[in-house]
């Protein structure tokens, strides 16, 4: 069972979710500000955190950033915000997943699943040789990467994401292997890995347009191989 920090501030909600997980064996701590759940976060260790965006001491989205920059906790998004371009500034910004409200609990059982399958699953795999390919250099162990020799600053999905398609040089990955193995879900949206690939893309200094290492075959799938030697000007 999972220890689970609920940061929402509708004291209605907040009962419900506190419940649904206690009765679920879950260990359930609560807070209804964002800087409350900064302070648990700094002080208590959790395997998820639940998220509300309309806090009234902060923006959840500021929150989330503020937790980001002391924790890789997995966080979930609760919120009624259902616009795309704020849907993908919080995973850009480090959501692991997000629901849109009102959602049943049944539905945040799978989500918060599918989350703690895959952060534990990090600490269960034994230690693998660093991959390299071409100028990159990923460590799984020490959960680092180097492209050219430069560290890079690389989220826990974004790493994740990262290190799976490097140990699978030059093969095309379908998406919905890409969901179930580094998202652990049988089912989701494309946009999420889209994002994603959009964030990892940027942090390689390449664009969709102009790919270096992560090519998009549309329809098919992603693989990632070492660029091609550019013809000398």
């Amino acid at each position: 069972m999972a220890s689970v920090l609920v940061v929402e501030d509708d004291q209605f909600v907040r009962s419900a979710l506190i419940r649904h997980l206690t009765e679920a064996a879950h260990t359930v701590r609560s807070v209804g500000t964002a800087l409350e759940a900064l302070r648990e976060v700094a002080h208590f260790s959790f395997d998820v955190v639940i998220l509300d965006l309309g806090l009234p001491d902060l923006d959840g989205a500021e929150a989330l950033k503020m937790l980001r920059g002391i924790t890789d906790v997995p966080v979930i998004i609760a919120t009624a915000r259902d616009d795309e371009t704020e849907i993908v500034r919080l995973l850009n910004d480090g959501a692991d997943d997000y629901l849109t409200k009102p959602f049943s609990v049944e539905h945040l059982s799978a989500r918060m699943a599918a989350v703690l399958r895959r952060s534990r699953a990090t600490g269960d795999t034994p230690p693998s040789p660093v991959i390299r390919v071409g100028g990159l250099s990923i460590d799984p162990l020490r959960r680092q990467a180097e492209l050219d020799g430069a560290r890079l600053d690389l989220t826990r999905r974004e790493f994740d994401l990262l290190a799976f398609l490097a140990g699978r040089p030059g093969v095309v990955v379908a998406r919905k292997e890409l969901l179930a193995e580094v998202w652990q879900q049988s089912y989701g949206d494309d946009q999420t890995i889209d994002v994603h690939l959009s964030w990892l893309r940027r942090k390689l200094g390449e664009t969709a347009a102009r790919p270096r290492y992560l090519h998009t075959l549309r329809g098919v799938g992603v693989k990632l191989e070492p660029p091609s030697l550019e013809p000398p000007r």
